[in-house]
């Protein structure tokens, strides 16, 4: 393929001189050669002319009215559109000095005058070649990068589905396990506390047939402290039930949250799923050291019931608000946390004590159904936020803003997976710095089953 034509394309040539002769003689001999070629008389005319069409190589000449070829170089150079364009000075100026400054202002070569026809076509040709080279490298690069992405992706995707496994598999195996011990205590918890009314009946009875009792036996009563015991039985069973209540509550919740037993796809209350989740995460919602407990605002809008993947996206909903509980860690960790209200100073012992109004950690978690159809769930707090320059490579694989060792950086990019890929959705992050962060989530009601295009990759 000749150099001066490439994919059925001519090389266009423009050239700036200010001289005629100069034009018509490059023109001539470079129109010989094969290539197309357009001539300007002065800088103004040659940027109009790359506005038009854009030149393959420009020859400049550097003196020139109005506008010499230095800064219809450096204009070309500031405008992305002609940025790239290889530009070859072409001057009488055979000074050290000429030459340099043709350099710097983005000149790729530069030919003195008088010029050799030769020499002129063989720069051109190397230009030419070169910026071929560069575009085939642009391409390669392209492509390298493609391959990187998709193998980010698979390798993001892979550690998402081996962790769901193994996730699913460890939470249904320990709810199974508690389940059985905790449903036998709390079902024969009734019977106990019966058992042990029963007992307290008699002591009462023989208390009230027998009012005087053997030294030996108000001995034992007052060791024992009996009427304290008697009162304080219904308080111990009470507290047996509501902790066995807990234990149950938290099972049910694991299995919510894995959902290890059912279809892959369905239909589920959206509600449901985030209310399981806080329950995995009470214990990080509590007041700990200097930072007060975490308030959790529900704004919960009129859902319908939602086909999905359940379990994949009790994991977003997982990765969401422990991302929030980090980010408010973060502030207190930083020196600007909250405070605990603490009563007014003055106020007195009143038990209606007022409390000063002092900021507090809270999330807020909002759903909604969209004009579109679509149901939105957006996770609110109110922690350090984070940076515009950053918030463009969160959902990046491996990206990460916390510190070394506390995050992996795969969070939020299988969670852009799982909403965008899986579910065909969009997920969102708006911040401001100082004040918070939310990520928004949006996903169809109903999705077609497309399972069977991920069981195939």
């Amino acid at each position: 393929m000749p150099v001066n034509q490439t994919n059925h394309h001519k090389i266009n040539i423009l050239v700036v001189d200010d001289t005629p002769d100069n034009l018509r003689l490059l023109s001539a001999m470079l129109t010989a050669q094969g290539f197309e070629v357009r001539k300007a008389l002065n800088g103004k005319m040659a940027l109009t002319a790359c506005q038009m069409v854009l030149p393959d190589v420009i020859l400049l000449d550097i003196n020139m009215p109005g506008m010499d070829g230095y800064q219809v170089c450096q204009q070309l150079k500031a405008d992305d559109k002609t940025s790239k364009i290889p530009v070859i000075f072409i001057s009488a100026l055979d000074d050290v000095v000429d030459k340099v400054k043709a350099f710097d202002v983005g000149g790729v070569d530069y030919i003195a005058k008088p010029f050799h026809g030769a020499e002129v076509v063989l720069r051109i040709e190397n230009q030419i070649n070169l910026r071929l080279l560069q575009v085939k490298l642009q391409e390669k690069n392209f492509l390298l990068q493609q391959a990187l992405d998709k193998l980010q992706a698979s390798q993001v995707q892979q550690i998402q589905n081996e962790k769901m496994v193994a996730l699913g598999q460890l939470v249904a195996g320990l709810a199974h396990e508690i389940n059985n011990p905790i449903s036998f205590i709390y079902g024969n918890l009734q019977y106990a506390g019966q058992y042990v009314q029963d007992l307290v009946n008699i002591i009462e009875v023989y208390q009230q047939e027998y009012p005087k009792p053997t030294p030996k036996i108000q001995q034992m009563a007052k060791d024992i402290d009996l009427n304290f015991m008697i009162k304080d039985l219904q308080n111990l069973i009470g507290a047996m039930y509501r902790g066995s209540d807990r234990i149950r509550e938290i099972v049910l919740a694991l299995q919510h949250f894995s959902r290890h037993d059912e279809a892959e796809m369905k239909r589920v209350n959206i509600h449901e799923d985030i209310e399981n989740t806080l329950v995995m995460l009470r214990h990080r919602l509590n007041e700990v050291g200097d930072r007060p407990a975490i308030v959790v605002v529900k704004d919960y809008g009129n859902l319908p019931l939602v086909t999905c993947y359940a379990s994949e996206l009790n994991q977003v909903f997982m990765h969401l608000l422990n991302n929030a509980i980090d980010a408010i860690e973060e502030r207190v960790g930083n020196g600007r946390g909250f405070s605990i209200a603490k009563p007014v100073q003055g106020a007195g012992n009143q038990s209606s004590t007022p409390y000063s109004l002092l900021p507090t950690p809270q999330i807020r978690i909002h759903t909604e159904v969209t004009d579109l159809n679509m149901v939105k769930i957006a996770i609110a707090d109110n922690g350090l936020g984070i940076e515009e320059s950053l918030r463009s490579r969160l959902f990046d694989p491996f990206f990460t803003t916390k510190a070394v060792g506390k995050g992996s950086g795969l969070g939020l990019s299988i969670s852009h997976q799982i909403i965008v890929q899986k579910h065909r959705g969009n997920i969102t992050c708006s911040s401001s710095v100082g004040k918070g962060a939310e990520f928004a989530i949006e996903i169809p009601i109903e999705q077609p089953d497309i399972s069977w295009q991920f069981s195939k990759r």
